[in-house]
């Protein structure tokens, strides 16, 4: 583990580390903020997940969220979204490869090496974060676009493990939209079956833990009808009668300016969570 920044922000420390990642095969780079209550004893942590073309640096960069942190006492924690390295496999495209590592497993060729994204997220991330003592194992996920996938599937999948789970415009239904039928296609195969373990809507059908769902979605964003399909997972709650709260925000779209508008909201919900 390798400290490469640290910025002073609203009484606490902005961080970014590097640290070897024995999952994904490589060196992977992490933002974690500490507020100023770390100094007094043990935080919760909220992981938040980037969406395509992202690293590290956006989320701590554009959201604002640290001056929400740091009135509710939260670490927060934002990975990269992918491995990295020349020896990692890569695709021209945006949505394929580096910086598109959708949080799942790859068992395909040649994305199976490295790709090891929901592993990563679930079990080696959490352990390096929480073994600090000023993080206690009180946890709480959330995400946008691609990361907001990443974040419902993976509390979902992982009953128990996590206080609370929102999202921004997430990808609710990888394996009905282009996005997702193209990364599942590549890193998983042709077998759609196997896809459903990473959908957020298949994965409310059958959830042992009725852990509520909150979601903004901007009715501007440019990706809505073809991509994001929220609706669709409106549905599903409703079917399996699982709570949701899914707010659609008239004039925003799919930026970080969305994010950076109600960001202080999302984390006000995990912080009475995570406390409460």
């Amino acid at each position: 583990m390798e400290r490469i920044e640290r910025h002073a922000c609203f009484g606490g420390w902005q961080d970014v580390y590097r640290h070897e990642s024995k999952v994904l095969g490589c060196d992977m780079t992490v933002g974690v903020y500490f507020p100023p209550q770390a100094e007094e004893g043990p935080c919760p942590v909220l992981y938040w997940l980037s969406g395509l073309t992202c690293n590290e640096q956006n989320f701590i960069t554009k959201a604002g969220a640290q001056r929400y942190a740091a009135e509710h006492g939260l670490i927060l924690v934002a990975p990269d979204t992918s491995p990295r390295g020349d020896d990692v496999a890569d695709d021209e495209a945006y949505d394929l490869g580096k910086g598109a590592g959708f949080y799942v497993n790859a068992t395909r060729e040649p994305w199976s090496r490295h790709y090891r994204m929901y592993d990563y997220i679930v079990e080696e991330l959490p352990e390096w974060v929480e073994s600090d003592p000023a993080a206690s194992d009180r946890r709480s996920i959330s995400g946008h676009s691609m990361g907001g996938h990443g974040a419902l599937a993976i509390a979902l999948k992982n009953p128990g493990r996590y206080r609370s789970v929102s999202a921004f415009s997430p990808i609710v239904a990888p394996t009905q939209v282009p996005w997702g039928e193209k990364a599942f296609s590549a890193y998983l195969g042709d077998d759609r079956e196997a896809w459903k373990q990473y959908d957020t809507v298949e994965l409310v059908k059958n959830a042992r833990e009725k852990l509520p769902l909150l979601i903004d979605q901007g009715e501007d964003d440019n990706f809505l009808a073809e991509q994001l399909r929220p609706e669709l997972l409106r549905e599903a709650c409703d079917a399996a009668k699982h709570p949701i709260e899914l707010r659609m925000r008239p004039g925003y779209d799919h930026s970080y300016y969305f994010i950076a508008s109600f960001i202080g909201e999302h984390i006000a919900h995990h912080a009475r969570a995570l406390k409460g």
